[in-house]
């Protein structure tokens, strides 16, 4: 037989030797390698210590692997407890929308109270306004307040309690403006009363103002100068009546001009004169009530025929009577009176 044949023939029989020996081996996945060197199969032999680092990196792998799908998990998946939180966070923003709404209506409500508390209520009583920096004055404290929490609180709930300090401040003191217009209100009557308010003579038919307040010509000088009252034409012993409320501060003839005149003080800074009487019936000290008769007309003093000087004074300035006559006339008399009174003509003293 020829040697390569031969050689092919124990090559065959030694891999069926192989196989006969070896097959219960291959049936418990025993591994073996083709050693070159000696031309037969041996049994591979690992080193525990290849064995060990092997498993480490399995479980090194493993985990690292974990790590990273729990981290994109986290990432794109909400857990229970975080679906929980971001539904409540979601409420809580809703809530706070609603709570800014009704704010701001508050706000604006309250704007309209101040105004008109400023512009309408206190002007009636001439008192002064309750000035912006009063009522919001808490908001320096406010920023106090933060620094020293930090910014670790809510935003939300700070932004809304701030807000509603704000308003109970400011309501604290529109309370207290309403409680100070309560007392004007109280002593609103007493004012009125002591407000001149009617004509001191009977004139019905508007015809005895016969000269008004301003520069006029003087009767007895010929020459113009400021007449500080209206002059009534009557006939003498014309009934002269008090135009408020007040106590007699003078009555009688200190030779200044007026003759025998009243001058009564009302009180608020209010005060009335009522010059050249025939006589004067109410004395000084005496307390009078409007349209009570104090005195009749004349022309004593500084005067060239019957009628009555009225003036009204108020802290001290003379301000033009026709204003004060809102008692006792419409609008339509009012108007027509005002432009009697405006005639330049020559007053009577």
């Amino acid at each position: 037989m020829p040697a390569p044949l031969r050689e092919g023939a124990k090559v065959v029989k030694l891999w069926l030797d192989f196989c006969q020996a070896y097959r219960p081996c291959c049936m418990k996945k025993i591994k073996y390698y083709y050693n070159t060197n000696t031309l037969r199969y041996e049994k591979l032999v690992v080193p525990f210590r290849v064995k060990l680092l092997r498993i480490l990196g399995f479980l090194a792998t493993a985990l690292v692997t974990a790590l990273i799908i729990v981290v994109i998990a986290f990432q794109v998946i909400d857990s229970p407890k975080e679906l929980l939180m971001r539904q409540e966070n979601q409420r809580i923003r809703e809530d706070y929308v609603l709570l800014n709404n009704k704010v701001k209506v508050l706000q604006q409500q309250m704007v309209e109270l101040e105004k008109r508390d400023n512009h309408v209520y206190r002007e009636i009583f001439e008192a002064n306004p309750i000035p912006d920096s009063a009522r919001a004055k808490s908001m320096e404290k406010q920023q106090e307040i933060k620094l020293a929490e930090g910014m670790e609180d809510n935003e939300l709930a700070y932004s809304i309690a701030s807000t509603l300090d704000n308003l109970t401040n400011r309501m604290a003191f529109q309370t207290k403006s309403y409680t100070d217009i309560e007392q004007m209100i109280k002593g609103k009557e007493k004012l009125l009363a002591a407000t001149p308010a009617i004509q001191p003579v009977s004139n019905k038919d508007l015809n005895r103002i016969a000269s008004g307040f301003g520069y006029r010509i003087d009767p007895v000088y010929k020459t113009v100068k400021m007449h500080a009252g209206l002059d009534f034409a009557a006939p003498q012993g014309t009934p002269i009546y008090a135009t408020a409320d007040g106590v007699v501060r003078l009555s009688g003839n200190t030779g200044n001009g007026y003759g025998n005149h009243i001058i009564i003080n009302h009180g608020y800074g209010y005060e009335t004169l009522y010059g050249h009487q025939y006589k004067t019936k109410a004395r000084a000290g005496q307390r009078v009530k409007r349209g009570e008769l104090i005195g009749w007309v004349g022309s004593t003093g500084k005067s060239t025929g019957p009628h009555l000087h009225y003036e009204v004074h108020k802290n001290g300035r003379h301000i033009d009577p026709i204003y004060f006559f809102y008692n006792d006339l419409t609008p339509e008399q009012f108007d027509r009176i005002l432009k009697i009174a405006a005639s330049g003509n020559q007053s009577f003293d």
